[in-house]
């Protein structure tokens, strides 16, 4: 999974605090151990890292960081970071299905996060809004694959990709929206959808 260097530094830190005191540092330790004028900052870094799924915090309690054990890709995933929310159009009704599936099946060794899926733009396809789709990180993609699609650098959306010259067309699986179309130079694959994740009640 990839953070950054400072989000390294804070893990770095909190699993040799921990080690040597017996108990994780506070936001005023975290900041005084990495030269960090601002507690905001930590907060921040510590918020992102347990988005990851690599901190927990118990609210009820002090000095409650938990720096959480991490499995590699051969031996399962127990979670996949939830990086945000990604634009689909206006939400439908999700329909139930009685299958299962695991993870590992449709991961691999791949570097994959999940996005919730927000609108219906992609309905025709079953995802809808409230379903988590699983993509696969990468800067390419074939024609007619599911991709987050990020347009100039600003708006990311869930579409079809295809080529058309020197435009890319961004199709959606609904009949009652247009494609988007933009000069290849204005759109950035982010990652193509491996599967998809519903959760009910």
């Amino acid at each position: 999974m990839a953070i950054t260097r400072r989000q390294k530094e804070v893990i770095d830190f909190l699993s040799s605090f921990t080690t040597r005191n017996g108990y994780s540092p506070s936001y005023e330790e975290i900041a005084s151990g990495l030269g960090l004028n601002s507690l905001a900052t930590v907060h921040k870094h510590v918020t992102n890292l347990q988005n990851k799924g690599l901190l927990q915090r118990a609210h009820n309690r002090s000095r409650s960081i938990d720096v959480l054990p991490q499995r590699s890709a051969k031996k399962g995933f127990d979670r996949l970071p939830l990086l945000g929310r990604i634009a689909a159009g206006k939400p439908v009704e999700a329909i139930e299905t009685a299958e299962s599936i695991s993870l590992g099946d449709i991961i691999g060794n791949r570097e994959v996060y999940a996005l919730e899926v927000r609108g219906d733009s992609m309905r025709d396809e079953h995802i809808v809004s409230g379903d988590y789709v699983l993509v696969e990180r990468t800067r390419t993609a074939r024609e007619g694959e599911i991709i987050v699609a990020l347009i100039d650098g600003a708006d990311a959306t869930l579409k079809r990709f295809y080529r058309e010259g020197n435009l890319i067309r961004l199709q959606p699986s609904n009949t009652e929206m247009a494609p988007i179309y933009a000069p290849a130079s204005n759109v950035s694959i982010q990652g193509k959808v491996l599967g998809v994740l519903r959760k009910y009640a």
